[in-house]
């Protein structure tokens, strides 16, 4: 696997798999904005790999919500809902201490801004209930490949999942797991 350097091409960058604090690290050698999400990096320094320059951020406007206010199961969420200790104070009093900010769930607050929290505490025993496994976004690659290796080893280890990934991460091209990756614990 080459090392992430602005002799790259934005091609051959796209050809491997790079962690969230690599393409961190590369932004900040480079002055670039470090911020956002993995998929941000990762159009960020394609962009930068293509023509030497910072990638503009499209101004977004960002909206004041987190004003202090009491939770009442009449509440309504609200827009750009934010998963805060306020909040997982609340549904933990409501739900139990095993209550945790799935994706699945936090997916549902932020699509359901006129609902109320006693809404979203019948949505999240719906979600917990249904047994339908959360699709993984394609920035959780790693977790992507976890999963899909346990599918078809539930004979095998976490520890080999972890080898058969690293093994497969330093190959070019995709990172989906495949049977040929076995080859990592020969």
């Amino acid at each position: 696997m080459p090392k992430l350097t602005r002799d790259l091409s934005p091609e051959e960058f796209k050809e491997y798999y790079f962690l969230k604090e690599e393409l961190k690290d590369f932004c900040r050698a480079e002055g670039l904005r470090i911020g956002g999400s993995k998929e941000d990096l990762e159009k960020r320094i394609v962009h930068y790999l293509a023509t030497g320059e910072e990638l503009n951020q499209s101004s977004v406007k960002r909206i004041q919500t987190d004003s202090v206010f009491e939770i009442t199961l009449n509440s309504k969420l609200g827009e750009n809902f934010k998963c805060s200790e306020d909040k997982r104070a609340f549904f933990e009093e409501k739900i139990g201490k095993g209550f945790k900010f799935k994706v699945k769930f936090q997916k549902w607050l932020k699509a359901n801004p006129d609902k109320t929290y006693g809404d979203a505490i019948d949505a999240y025993f719906e979600i917990q209930n249904s047994g339908e496994k959360t699709k993984i976004d394609k920035q959780f690659q790693y977790n992507q490949y976890i999963r899909d290796f346990f599918e078809n080893n539930n004979d095998k280890s976490l520890d080999d999942a972890i080898k058969c990934w690293k093994y497969k991460k330093s190959l070019k091209g995709h990172n989906k797991y495949e049977e040929s990756d076995l080859e990592a614990l020969m």
